[in-house]
């Protein structure tokens, strides 16, 4: 591109020089004298060693020189063969020829008179070989030019290449790409709320278990984080430098355990990353845990108090009191036949039938009586109702029934359960004392009539959690005389939950 540029520029500066030398007077005028060569030869040398040019020719209509660098040729015929365009049609023009001086670049120009005639022809070179050094010579500048460019730009980018290198930790880019998509899916994945500020309290990253958990809609990348979590302690962590753990926080009527670690650089604490996650979840896992410990409880009060019968049954068969031991096994067995053929002929739902032998057990390990309604009927409960919802509800309403009756004379617990309609029906009752006024405090989160020690008051209020969760509805009556009835309704169906097929 350069060379072609130059190329032209030449010939365009032959071409506006031969115009200019064709109009002038003096010129145009030596050629009515005798000798036209005495005039035109100094002005045409004189042009030459001002612009530059190589040559400048001025000949007549026949080609013949008058004028020429070397005053030997002067009366010469021109050279090249490309004076015709001029000559004969008057064209001005830009040729490139052989002449006596070698290839050169020519700018062609008429010579005309007053009238309009051709009479001669001016003829303005640059010769191929200087055009072509100059060209060599600005090729040469810009190599070297570019050469220092590119030695500054490959140092500059060693350099830039390390320091990205020591800010991405020697990572290549793809890599640094597979660690962020990793990085989103365990943030997304992870069940505890994360959230990570700046040292100057804005937020950098948030998962969606952080905004459903603080209940934050859109984004919230550079907000500051007052106002949507406790800020205090994330600034004190900042401040400090030092972790926090299992620190109980109340935020929004909500309870929740935050974790709060520092994040360092080079230059100090950059930010704090906190996890955090709502107690209620915790206390309900804890609650299952507990439920599933008393419901094994139950089993194995269940395995003592068959065992303690065989005992006896044994002993009866070595005293050889065989009446009493025929009795004995009749009456268990018309106990259990009636139970059992209620428990695994009516109720279809293995994890009901399991809650309920394990009841069994512990009723008949306390002398309660435990009454299974021979009308209950149950199919397989749906998939969203699971075997924890059904260890809180069931276990801790029959219990709390179980323990109202420790001090009756028949004490009697009894069960029911129905699947007609589009609820699940779970009602048991006792005969019991009864509740009292304090019917409105029941349900309440460590209220208990009871007096203990232990920390109390936490059955009933998980067993309604619970129910409230499945989208259920749990009803109590107490009557003055005694005894006292909790029922439940669970519905079938729940909103974007596929349910198990109904016999």
């Amino acid at each position: 591109m350069e060379s072609k540029q130059i190329e032209e520029n030449r010939g365009r500066l032959a071409l506006e020089i031969s115009k200019t030398i064709s109009f002038i007077p003096d010129i145009i005028g030596a050629f009515e004298t005798s000798d036209p060569a005495k005039t035109i030869q100094p002005l045409a040398e004189k042009i030459r060693i001002e612009t530059g040019a190589e040559f400048v020719v001025i000949g007549n209509k026949d080609g013949i020189r008058f004028s020429h660098p070397s005053a030997t040729k002067i009366g010469l015929k021109m050279t090249g063969g490309d004076n015709d365009r001029a000559l004969k049609k008057g064209e001005y023009y830009v040729s490139e020829a052989e002449g006596s001086l070698g290839p050169s670049i020519r700018g062609k120009s008429p010579i005309l008179n007053e009238q309009g005639e051709i009479i001669g022809i001016v003829s303005v070179g640059f010769l191929l070989e200087d055009v072509h050094q100059q060209i060599i010579d600005k090729i040469f500048k810009v190599f070297i030019v570019s050469f220092f460019a590119l030695l500054i730009s490959l140092v500059g980018s060693i350099f830039l290449g390390r320091n990205i290198r020591r800010d991405t930790l020697g990572l290549e880019p793809y890599e640094i790409a597979n660690l962020y998509k990793e990085k989103n899916a365990i943030l997304h994945a992870v069940k505890e709320g994360i959230l990570a500020i700046d040292n100057q309290g804005n937020i950098t990253m948030m998962n969606q278990r952080a905004k459903r958990l603080l209940d934050i809609h859109g984004t919230v990348r550079n907000r500051k984080v007052d106002g949507l979590f406790p800020s205090n302690y994330l600034y004190e962590v900042i401040k400090s430098g030092n972790s926090q753990t299992d620190k109980e926080m109340v935020w929004k009527d909500k309870t929740v355990i935050v974790n709060c670690t520092p994040i360092f650089n080079e230059n100090g604490i950059k930010g704090v990353v906190a996890s955090f996650r709502d107690k209620t979840e915790i206390e309900q896992m804890l609650n299952t845990i507990s439920e599933v410990k008393r419901y094994s409880e139950d089993l194995r009060a269940q395995t003592h108090e068959f065992t303690n019968k065989l005992y006896v049954l044994l002993g009866l068969l070595q005293l050889g009191e065989y009446k009493e031991a025929v009795d004995m096994i009749q009456s268990e067995t018309q106990t259990l036949q009636v139970q059992h053929s209620v428990v695994f002929n009516q109720i279809n739902d293995t994890k009901v039938q399991a809650i309920l032998l394990g009841k069994i057990g512990r009723a008949s390990e306390k002398k309660i009586k435990f009454e299974i309604n021979a009308d209950s009927y149950l199919a397989i409960l749906p998939s969203h109702i699971t075997l924890s919802n059904l260890i809180v509800i069931l276990g801790n309403l029959i219990d709390n029934a179980i323990e109202a009756v420790y001090d009756c004379e028949t004490p009697t617990v009894s069960f029911f359960a129905t699947d007609i309609g589009d609820d699940i029906i779970f009602e048991i009752s006792d005969n019991g004392k009864g509740i009292g006024e304090e019917t409105s405090l029941l349900f309440e989160r460590g209220y208990t009539s009871k007096n203990s020690a232990e920390p109390r008051g936490f059955g009933l209020s998980n067993a309604e959690e619970a129910v409230i969760e499945l989208n259920g509805i749990i009803e109590v009556q107490s009557s003055q005389n005694g005894g006292t009835v909790f029922t439940v309704y669970l519905p079938k169906k729940v909103q974007g939950v596929d349910d198990v097929e109904w016999n």
